[in-house]
């Protein structure tokens, strides 16, 4: 999946919003993970959001922090962060274009935290840039085997990995199903028609406790640079 998806996502939808109707039954792992974050931003002198998208959440992170600094490979994400941030009073907020496919373009050491919102698990190829006794955590529903490859290979240590799959994301029919799985990362638009067969099958295969639903499987991580 390039970065072309992204652009296509922001340029449609204004960024990573989605206006499916749904709702959850269960603790979301989402919900404990934006709790965690808020009550470590205080310790912390500076936080980069790792694929910070249009910038929503971290504004709303930004005030719990001293300063946080968000990237993202998509221009498109970040021309919306951008003008999102000029239309607030966030006077301890950055955004800047980058990628972790090649150098990232901070100091090492730079920051104190990093947090990876279901942003690239590359970041942990980049431990250069957190300081010695920083903390890294992250949110993911995938490659839960390349996270942690990825914590042992580039030197972490007091690693954490807890895995959550009690809540149940309900649709009321598929019309807004559709709108849902359209916006996860690398799915084609399920709302155009051409596309109704394949959403036929996606729907038959995803119903928990005889209603369209899917179950919200994510982990959190979190560990230390040496």
């Amino acid at each position: 999946m390039g970065v072309e998806w992204y652009d296509r996502i922001a340029r449609k939808n204004g960024g990573y919003r989605n206006d499916a109707v749904y709702h959850l039954e269960g603790t979301s792992a989402e919900k404990i993970f934006e709790e965690r974050l808020v009550g470590m931003m205080p310790e912390f002198r500076s936080v980069l959001d790792a694929g910070c998208g249009h910038g929503e959440f971290t504004l709303k992170m930004s005030k719990h922090a001293k300063h946080v600094t968000g990237f993202d490979n998509s221009i498109e994400m970040i021309k919306i962060a951008r003008s999102m941030l000029a239309e607030s009073n966030a006077g301890n907020l950055t955004f800047v274009h980058a990628t972790t496919k090649t150098e990232l373009p901070f100091a090492d050491g730079q920051f104190d935290l990093i947090y990876d919102r279901r942003g690239p698990t590359s970041i942990l190829n980049h431990g250069r840039v957190l300081r010695s006794g920083g903390t890294v955590i992250g949110i993911h529903s995938g490659a839960l085997g390349t996270v942690k490859e990825r914590l042992v290979n580039n030197g972490f240590i007091n690693i954490e990995i807890e895995e959550f799959n009690e809540s149940v994301v309900y649709f009321p029919n598929r019309t807004e199903f559709a709108k849902f799985i359209s916006g996860i990362p690398g799915n084609p638009d399920y709302t155009a028609p051409d596309r109704s067969r394949e959403l036929e099958i996606i729907a038959r295969d995803n119903i928990v406790n005889g209603k369209l639903g899917i179950r919200e499987y994510r982990y959190i991580w979190q560990a230390n640079k040496a």
